[in-house]
């Protein structure tokens, strides 16, 4: 009879928790009004005002990809207390990696300036991303010009890369092996080598100062292998507060889908790095 009570306490609580997480839909960032410069906000309207914000940037090869795939990851971190923006920007062929930097820079500027209408807070603000998410998450923070085109100030307090594909765009392109996605990425870095090297994270590391939590499966792919533990080594030797962890059993798309469930491993370990970083109590 306990043990029942407790599951109904435990599933009443879920409920009401879900009850109250808001979501405000396909806000413009910029002033084009297009569907690609659009995003979600997920937010728990419990009166708390200040909270920590993640900005999700979505991965898809640079050329596929939509926020709206992502709605349970923003139902997810809201629960938790961390109001979650999930955002869309423009892809390949349409767009090549610059526009798709500068845009995502725009759409953290638009949380920096408007987050607090939904209880977060613009200096509390992380950035993740998966894949080429995470790639284009970390040029933001690296490569000073995209905030400066901008206009203001990198206001990225930590990041979170998930399985970060093309840290560094240059020796992918010259080292893998040449498949359907090496022609596809072409579209989004051109065929340029000196243009690969400005588009790589890596390039940019001694200039990256705030703190990082990296995470790649054991399955993933060769490249993100390499890359990720690679980085991790030149900012802990640069003295940036960075963890690094391999998920067991996990290769790329899992890496990020095993998140669909609110009580995934991975929701600890973020939401600690958070708290500890923003100085910010979190709970659901």
């Amino acid at each position: 009879m306990y043990k029942k009570l407790v599951l109904i306490m435990l599933l009443f609580q879920t409920i009401l928790a879900s009850a109250q997480v808001k979501k405000a839909k396909n806000i413009s960032y910029v002033d084009n009004k297009e569907e690609k410069n659009t995003l979600n906000v997920f937010y728990k309207d419990d009166g708390v005002n200040d909270k920590p914000v993640i900005v999700f940037i979505h991965g898809g090869s640079w050329s596929s990809g939509k926020k709206e795939t992502y709605w349970w990851l923003g139902r997810n971190f809201a629960r938790k207390g961390v109001v979650t923006v999930i955002i869309n920007y423009p892809l390949a062929p349409n767009a090549g990696y610059e526009k798709m930097a500068d845009d995502c820079a725009l759409a953290v500027k638009w949380v920096k300036e408007n987050i607090a209408s939904y209880q977060g807070s613009g200096e509390k603000i992380f950035v993740m991303g998966h894949s080429a998410g995470a790639h284009l998450g970390e040029l933001i923070n690296a490569d000073p010009q995209y905030f400066k085109h901008a206009g203001i100030k990198n206001p990225i307090k930590g990041l979170i890369l998930n399985d970060p594909f093309g840290l560094d765009i240059h020796e992918y392109l010259t080292e893998a092996e040449k498949d359907d996605y090496y022609f596809d990425f072409l579209r989004t870095f051109t065929d340029q080598p000196n243009v690969w090297k400005l588009a790589s994270p890596l390039a940019y590391v001694n200039n990256v100062k705030n703190a990082h939590l990296l995470f790649y499966g054991s399955k993933t792919y060769g490249a993100i292998k390499i890359q990720t533990p690679r980085f991790y080594e030149k900012l802990k030797a640069n003295g940036v507060d960075v963890a690094l962890h391999e998920i067991k059993g996990k290769s790329h798309v899992p890496m990020i889908t095993q998140m669909i469930f609110g009580a995934n491993d991975l929701y600890p370990t973020i939401l600690a790095f958070i708290e500890r970083v923003s100085g910010t109590k979190l709970g659901e």
